[in-house]
């Protein structure tokens, strides 16, 4: 018998099974497709690594500015596409050496429960083996999904799945969802030359963000020559052997590709759940927080297929780590939803923690709001990124509720103010330490002692 029988071999799965070292405790994994799940696979790694070489790309195309004299770049698909791979493959041999390393037994098939403490695996010869734990951890992820009319084939209507793997550049792509995936998709494409379309049936790209922030990323969109086309629904695709016509209000535009990305659903069917008394809420698990158990005696869930929270590794990062506590000491190690810090890989970045203004008004706190640009940041200047801006959202009076910073390295300044907004920091107490300058970083002190009633520039 295992102490812990984990179903899926994603982040939180991987996470789980690692953080259970800890403790001693005895582990089997099962996993149907190579560990790693959709994040390390067909997701996070892959899609960084192919906006990493655009990036690249579009540094060397204005490298003239810098005094860098170089022939006109060209981007070579393969090639990015390889090291895409390479990318993928050497993290992938990483996390299973660190698995092994750790004791933790990697079963190959498809993990159904099939009663109290018991899992069956099915191969994928078809064979079937059984296995008891102590604790069981479903932690299957989610997969995308689409809109009526739009049928997915993998050529002319895709997943990012799909268009990850894609053997060569597409001259012409709709995107089907202006959430966090579909702008980054655009604006990998848009800045190697494909001609982008992007589609959002609410006014901003990346609903729920900072306005400030979407109204930055749509200038820069604009700049890049992305069509953008808020507030509006897709029709009925006519799929055709070389394009795609997608239909739009009294409009329409012809794509080589359309790429969807309206969300993802959780993948809980045909795990057994039901053989527990587990039910799903369109698929989704409902659990304690602060210990990750389900309704089921001995049923954790962590990751995508939790109810109500952020379908983001880290998130499931965490998660794994409570689930894990639990299960070994019987203590509660919950996850602080609030100070959650979430990245948009887009040309601007973005990082976003805690509270929007919106939605801390929404909450009931009497807000207050300071906000410093990039224009006036030397770091910025010398970078030649100066369209980026730092907001800080505080209760009046009182702590630091939220922040959005959109700029270079947005993804790792975010993190300082992660911390402000777990600990509850005051502008004034986080406005006391100093900044190096000349640093992109000077942007949230200036912003920080502007939150303070004391503003330096």
């Amino acid at each position: 018998m295992y102490d812990i029988a984990i179903i899926g071999g994603g982040p939180g799965g991987y996470a789980s099974a690692l953080y259970a070292h800890n403790f001693g405790l005895s582990v089997a994994l099962i996993e149907k497709d190579r560990v790693g799940g959709t994040c390390l696979l067909r997701g996070c790694i892959p899609a960084k690594a192919w906006i990493e070489s655009a990036h690249v790309f579009s540094t060397v195309a204005g490298a003239a500015e810098f005094g860098v004299e170089t022939s006109e770049p060209s981007f070579v698909w393969p090639t990015a596409l390889a090291r895409k791979q390479k990318v993928v493959e050497l993290l992938v041999k990483g996390l299973t050496g660190t698995l092994k390393a750790r004791g933790v037994e990697i079963i190959d098939g498809h993990g159904r429960i099939t009663g109290k403490g018991t899992v069956s695996v099915e191969a994928s010869d078809g064979s079937t083996s059984q296995l008891e734990a102590r604790a069981i951890i479903v932690a299957t992820g989610s997969e995308p999904s689409s809109i009526p009319g739009y049928e997915i084939d993998g050529e002319r209507i895709v997943f990012s799945d799909h268009a990850l793997d894609w053997t060569e550049q597409p001259t012409s792509v709709a995107v089907v969802g202006g959430g966090v995936i579909g702008c980054e998709f655009a604006s990998f494409l848009a800045e190697i030359g494909t001609d982008v379309h992007i589609f959002e049936m609410e006014d901003q790209l990346v609903p729920g963000m900072e306005p400030e922030a979407a109204k930055i990323l749509a200038r820069a969109f604009r700049r890049r020559k992305i069509n953008m086309h808020l507030g509006v629904a897709v029709g009925a695709p006519q799929v055709g052997e070389e394009s795609v016509v997608v239909p739009y209000g009294d409009d329409s535009v012809e794509v080589d590709v359309v790429l969807m990305a309206v969300g993802r659903r959780p993948v809980t069917l045909d795990c057994g759940l039901d053989t527990v008394g587990l039910s799903t809420d369109r698929g989704f698990l409902s659990v304690d927080t602060e210990s990750m158990l389900t309704n089921a005696e001995g049923v954790y869930a962590v990751g995508d297929v939790v109810a109500g929270t952020p379908q983001l590794a880290h998130v499931a990062f965490a998660e794994a780590i409570a689930a894990v506590t639990h299960i070994a000491t019987g203590a509660v190690a919950g996850v602080d939803y609030n100070a959650i810090p979430m990245v948009v890989y887009t040309h601007p970045e973005i990082g976003s923690v805690g509270r929007t203004e919106a939605a801390a008004t929404s909450d009931g706190f009497t807000v207050e709001v300071a906000e410093h640009g990039m224009r006036g940041i030397g770091r910025a200047i010398i970078q030649n990124d100066v369209g980026g801006t730092v907001k800080i959202v505080s209760q009046v009076d009182g702590p630091i509720l939220g922040a959005t910073v959109v700029g270079p390295g947005a993804g790792e300044l975010i993190h300082e103010l992660m911390y402000a907004v777990g600990w509850e920091a005051l502008p004034s107490e986080a406005a006391a330490f100093i900044h190096a300058h000349p640093t992109i970083a000077e942007a949230i002190g200036d912003t920080l002692l502007a939150a303070a009633g004391k503003p330096l520039h």
